[in-house]
């Protein structure tokens, strides 16, 4: 039995509360998730609330108003894994209903709409990914505190890499021996300029460098939008994050 398969018999047997004193057994991506308070928080330096979809959920502009702008999927297009999606605010109706504020990944970037919270398993996470396009380095933090800090590509200057507030989307294996690196973590991002490119939507992600991508040196802004790292980083970065996980990207570091 694997360690995930524990700790879930653990929920089940003995309840939340002693699950919770276990959770350094999980992975680093695994132990970042707890229970959520019943009404998740914007996100902070320190901690997120992330909602899983568990069917598709009709978006709406205010909680309980106006007319459904659009249908949030439960499964992620590319990959259809369930969809995670970062929480930016939550409000009770009049009814007392809980709504959630979600971060779509759908231009313009930041777009965000209300969904019933009925809609969706709220969990939290410690992990947050920061970019900085300024100093070319991404950073990773858990419960605040920098564990990572690396040097990157990022967007050159006719294709810049968008800055706001993002999380990851999905992660996508890549074709053998592509360019991009083992896979790619899509972002909640899209390209203020390209509208299509490689047969995607001008999707931004932070992935991997091999091939004719080693030309461009970590440290330079030589990429259509996408942040790119070691294959190595990459891979350590994936074990803390998972889908959800905030990416701030800013020209310079956060206060």
């Amino acid at each position: 039995m694997d360690r995930r398969s524990l700790v879930d018999r653990i929920v089940r047997a003995r309840g939340l509360a002693f699950a919770a004193a276990l959770a350094a057994l999980a992975t680093p991506a695994a132990a970042a998730a707890a229970t959520a308070p019943a009404d998740p928080q914007p996100p902070s330096a320190r901690l997120a609330s992330v909602a899983t979809l568990i069917d598709d959920a009709s978006v709406y502009p205010t909680p309980a108003a106006g007319k459904a702008l659009a249908t949030a999927r439960a499964y992620t297009e590319w990959t259809g894994s369930r969809t995670v999606l970062l929480i930016a605010a939550s409000k009770r109706d009049s009814e007392g209903r809980l709504w959630l504020k979600l971060l779509l990944p759908k231009r313009p970037n930041g777009s965000a709409g209300w969904v019933r919270a009925t809609k969706a398993r709220i969990s939290t996470t410690t992990v947050r990914v920061e970019v900085s396009v300024r100093a070319r380095k991404l950073r990773l933090r858990v419960a605040g505190k920098s564990v990572l800090t690396t040097r990157v590509v990022v967007g050159k200057r006719s294709t810049p890499t968008p800055r706001g507030n993002f999380a990851i989307y999905e992660r996508v294996q890549s074709p053998q021996g592509a360019n991009v690196g083992p896979f790619a973590l899509a972002l909640t991002a899209f390209s203020d300029v390209l509208q299509n490119y490689d047969g995607g939507r001008g999707q931004v992600a932070i992935h991997g460098r091999s091939g004719s991508l080693l030309a461009d040196p970590l440290g330079s802004a030589a990429s259509h939008g996408c942040i790119r790292l070691r294959n190595s980083t990459l891979k350590r970065l994936a074990q803390f994050t998972s889908q959800g996980t905030p990416v701030l990207i800013a020209n310079g570091w956060p206060r």
